[in-house]
């Protein structure tokens, strides 16, 4: 009985599993997978620590550090870079995308792009009611914030959104390809940095929020490179 199961099992792995997750890693490809459970290490360490409420000394002496460079004018951009990872202005610039896409006939592409703005939001919320750590309050703040601390929502919204719009426009764009992720990678950056600056996430918020985008972000354009493959497959033997 045990070895009919496990004949089963083979054979359903070998048909149904093992073809997709093969595709997977193609799409996704192996160095970028590497990365991927490498961050998932991290997260899963960094998230039992934070569970068993331990404190990190060096999330407060980064912070501490950090706000000795403080003056009204890098206050002023702060304060103007966080904003670009604000829910208003997060979320109209998903639906504009999503609009624009949508009117281009990319009803697929919008589809999935929708997703994952969504499901990064749905990410961000979840782990701040799981975790519910508190926000640093080291020194008067410039900003109010009301949710929980881990993970940053700013960090992770910003590597979901901004990650995936300039994979998308960098399809479309070859040439500029290094152009447009550099200025990806910079933006999502400044956001995350910001939101430390103002004393409002611990860097291991901002680490987490960050990691967990970035997962979210592999799985998504994986599977937009997948549905992508498949409709130029369906293309072709149409044509033929």
């Amino acid at each position: 009985m045990i070895q009919a199961t496990l004949k089963k099992l083979a054979r359903l792995w070998m048909r149904e599993v093992h073809p997709r997750l093969m595709s997977f890693i193609t799409a996704a490809g192996v160095l970028w997978l590497g990365v991927c459970l490498l961050l998932l290490f991290g997260l899963a360490n960094l998230a039992e620590e934070v569970l068993e409420q331990e404190a990190f000394a060096f999330d407060e002496t980064i912070l501490l550090w950090i706000n000795r460079f403080a003056n009204p004018v890098l206050d002023q951009i702060m304060l103007a870079t966080t904003r670009l990872g604000d829910p208003e202005v997060v979320v109209p610039l998903t639906c504009i995308g999503v609009v624009w896409l949508w009117w281009r006939w990319r009803w697929r592409i919008a589809a999935i792009f929708a997703i994952t703005c969504i499901g990064g939001a749905v990410l961000s919320t979840g782990f701040k009611l799981f975790f519910e750590k508190a926000r640093p309050a080291l020194w008067p703040q410039l900003i109010t914030e009301t949710s929980y601390s881990f993970p940053s929502g700013h960090a992770l919204g910003s590597m979901v959104l901004y990650g995936f719009s300039a994979y998308l426009l960098a399809q479309g764009f070859q040439p500029q390809k290094r152009l447009i992720y550099g200025v990806a990678v910079v933006l999502i950056g400044a956001i995350g940095f910001s939101r430390i600056y103002l004393g409002v996430h611990w860097p291991t918020d901002v680490v987490a929020g960050y990691s967990i985008g970035f997962l979210w972000l592999s799985l998504c354009v994986g599977l937009l490179q997948l549905e992508t493959r498949r409709s130029t497959k369906s293309t072709n033997s149409s044509g033929d």
